[in-house]
């Protein structure tokens, strides 16, 4: 019996590590761009990690992740910079709890795309008071993002009729002709504007350099941005509007090791993440370390510092 017990112990130790590199990518909803490129990074860590493996879950995208993240739910998670920057600071929706994450790096922008169909009268932000808007599901990104842009604007929920829908939710929504607008804080293209577009015609609402600017100066994550014609079906010219950094995200306790090896192979084997999705063209070096909000995993450090690229000093602790 004593030699049963010690054999079981044994192999349970030996089963550990193995549990442990069972890894938890918490995502977003299967209409955007979270869950594609966390399939893809899924994937590559499977067949390019010793010892790892990975799976892609379905979220409620970035406000649920960073929750995952605090809890040990999620071994990674994706989110947008703005949200990032709350859960590490502990202010907005995590006020008073803040989470002790840190980042792999900034894989590529989330633009904000307010979509419409082309026969309704919204040609602008300010068009949106008064009518039935998809401002993203609930804890989403989008759903900070969107808020954000329209209170710096001058515009609150009390002036429109919000809808907390997902992605392919507010596509249908608007098909069926439940929902005047939405919006979407996703990497471009995305696969449930490319269906809508695909079956109706659509208009993507810009923003001016004033509303670009007002969301700048009420968050300091946000950049101008500018979808390119032909974007999407029907997108005759390019749509100004606004962005945010997606940043891919750990917990500070995550192995030294394990953190260098998914760094090293996200941007060593990048042509495997665009094969999956486009939005990974946007996954460099450059654009990390110049889009990143909070500090480095020591892991992911050694990986820039092994490029011998320029490391900013608020990337460090």
């Amino acid at each position: 019996m004593k030699n049963l017990c010690l054999a079981a112990a044994a192999a349970t130790a030996l089963a550990a590590p193995v549990s442990a590199q069972d890894l938890s990518i918490a995502t977003g909803g299967t209409g955007g761009t979270y869950y594609p490129y966390g399939g893809g990074l899924a994937e590559l860590i499977g067949n390019h990690v010793d010892g790892a493996s990975a799976t892609a879950e379905v979220t409620g995208a970035s406000v649920e992740n960073m929750a995952l993240i605090s809890r040990g739910d999620s071994d990674l998670a994706i989110a947008l910079a703005d949200t990032v920057v709350d859960a590490y600071e502990g202010n907005g929706q995590f006020e008073g709890r803040a989470v002790n994450a840190r980042a792999l790096g900034s894989i590529y922008p989330n633009a904000i795309q307010i979509v419409t169909l082309a026969d309704s009268e919204i040609e602008s932000l300010s068009d949106l008071e008064g009518m039935r808007v998809s401002v993203g599901a609930p804890g989403s990104g989008t759903e900070v993002n969107a808020r954000r842009i329209l209170e710096a604007n001058g515009i609150t929920y009390d002036d429109i009729e919000a809808e907390r829908l997902n992605f392919n939710e507010t596509a249908d929504a608007l098909r069926d002709g439940d929902i005047d607008a939405g919006f979407w804080s996703v990497g471009p293209p995305t696969s449930s504007i490319m269906n809508l577009a695909a079956t109706r015609d659509i208009r993507l609402v810009p923003l001016s350099d004033e509303e670009v600017q007002a969301g700048i100066d009420q968050h300091g994550t946000f950049a101008p941005y500018t979808l390119r014609e032909g974007i999407y079906e029907g997108v005759a010219a390019p749509v100004p509007t606004i962005a945010v950094p997606n940043v891919l995200v750990v917990h500070a306790d995550m192995d030294a090791d394990l953190a260098y090896e998914i760094t090293m192979n996200m941007f060593e084997r990048v042509d495997e993440l665009i094969a999956v999705h486009p939005a990974a063209n946007d996954t460099t070096v450059e654009f990390s370390l110049g889009a990143t909000p909070i500090p480095m995993h020591p892991g992911a450090l050694r990986y820039y510092e092994e490029t011998g690229a320029e490391i900013p000093d608020r990337l460090s602790e």
